[in-house]
């Protein structure tokens, strides 16, 4: 499956703790990184938040934005 490209909207940190805590998870002070990982691995879904290289094959991950601007 080819790579994806977006320019789907970035999450700020408050959109995305609300994420978390409308799953359970409590945010409290994590970094954006861990928090993402940790949504992902709660949805059944690889925690590869920031591991993407600036590629994706996941176009329905709500963090695939945030995710492409990380090139790591």
């Amino acid at each position: 499956m080819p790579a994806v490209r977006t320019t789907r909207k970035l999450m700020k940190m408050d959109e995305i703790k609300a994420k978390a805590r409308s799953l359970g998870i409590e945010p409290g002070k994590m970094k954006k990184t861990d928090l993402i990982r940790m949504i992902q691995q709660w949805e059944g879904n690889t925690p590869c938040f920031g591991t993407s290289r600036g590629e994706c094959t996941n176009e329905a991950c709500c963090f695939i934005g945030d995710c492409l601007k990380i090139k790591t």
